[in-house]
């Protein structure tokens, strides 16, 4: 029978390189299957930059950290002994660091994710397919990438946005028309690292008659969902993961389902919602710059561009894209960034035109957008 790395390498077994230097980023990693520790430190420790550690469970991972202190812990949500957000919630309050949560993608799974990166946790990734060869590529690009961006992250508590309440709150709203004008215009978001919390507070800052929104941020499949049903219950505009063929209005916000391409694309006087598979782009998919190049071809100067917290570059291009189609373009600046790579990069290329704190982000867009409209008229 060949050897377990004969299985899920294609090419032959991978061996574990040792660290080139004493500095190397030190990885623990907390999952009760056997088979998904072997995978992970598989992939994990063909980067000669990271060394990594295993634990069965988060008892004897706490163990091991009194010992010696990791830089990042990637961890399972559903583990014997003590669960995953226990776990993460003794973390930060007695030695915070950088958790990234790697789980599958069971419903049930997908609330706990949630409920995972408002404890703190900086990343929601998926286990290794270990099963499927073509799978392995990709999930060694995301799980080194999410180590490294869990390693720069910037631990911060929790924000709160002030409460928005609405006639809702004591009287039903009544059944809208399936009919909407047109927008003038259309908001792009790109977000990665740091970025469900960032996108709670921009969306949450939004009046119910803004312009369209489309967002990619990066997140496993099945957790988008879950992400913008949860938004939506908080927010005062409506908030839904996009299907192919959503038409754009105003007061609606629309989130790229995690593992696909979203476009936004005109028919007629309408802007419509295009979902398509497709390789890694920037390493991602969805990938910002997809969404960022076809909002530059579709929306031209009539929209606005906002790349937000995040490691790598993804977006970068796209964002310079829209610039020289007329968009403005917006950075979140570094000091309330969890992570300040993907802006930092838009912002070296010249593809930003203005910086500012994740609050004022906001109303600069509705500032903005309204010139926009006054200036069409």
């Amino acid at each position: 029978m060949p050897a377990f790395c004969d299985l899920c390498f294609p090419g032959g077994p991978i061996t574990p390189v040792p660290p080139i230097n004493a500095n190397a980023l030190q990885l623990l990693v907390v999952d009760d299957s056997a088979m998904v520790r072997q995978v992970m430190q598989a992939i994990l420790s063909t980067d000669r930059r990271i060394v990594v550690k295993t634990a069965a469970d988060p008892i004897i991972a706490w163990g091991k950290m009194q010992k010696e202190r990791p830089d990042v812990v990637i961890t399972d949500l559903e583990m014997p002994r003590m669960d995953g957000l226990t776990f993460i919630r003794r973390i930060m309050a007695e030695m915070p660091l950088p958790v990234v949560v790697c789980s599958g993608l069971a419903a049930r799974g997908t609330e706990l994710g949630l409920r995972a990166l408002e404890e703190g946790a900086v990343e929601v990734i998926t286990k290794p397919k270990v099963a499927v060869r073509e799978f392995l590529h990709e999930s060694a690009v995301t799980l080194v990438d999410a180590v490294w961006s869990a390693s720069q992250a910037q631990l911060r508590p929790r924000m709160q946005p002030a409460p928005r309440l609405t006639a809702d709150a004591v009287l039903p709203r009544k059944s809208q028309a399936s009919t909407f004008a047109a927008p003038r215009n259309v908001i792009a978001v790109g977000a990665s690292t740091g970025g469900t919390e960032a996108l709670r507070v921009f969306l949450g800052a939004l009046p119910t008659g803004c312009p369209p929104v489309v967002i990619v941020q990066h997140m496993p499949e099945v957790f988008t969902r879950a992400f913008a049903e949860r938004l939506n219950k908080e927010c005062a505009i409506d908030i839904a993961e996009a299907k192919n063929g959503d038409r754009l209005r105003d007061g609606l916000a629309l989130i790229a389902p995690g593992n696909r391409h979203m476009l936004v694309n005109r028919s007629g006087d309408d802007f419509v919602i295009q979902i398509l598979d497709g390789p890694l782009v920037s390493r991602h998919r969805p990938s910002v710059d997809v969404l960022f190049r076809s909002v530059a071809i579709s929306v031209g100067a009539k929209a606005v561009g906002v790349i937000m917290t995040g490691m790598g570059d993804d977006g970068a291009e796209g964002l310079g894209e829209m610039k020289e189609a007329g968009a403005i373009t917006i950075a979140q600046d570094e000091a309330s960034c969890v992570v300040f790579g993907m802006p930092k990069e838009a912002i070296a290329r010249g593809a930003v035109d203005a910086v500012m704190p994740l609050e004022q982000i906001a109303r600069a867009v509705l500032n903005l957008q309204s010139r926009s409209c006054a200036n069409s008229l």
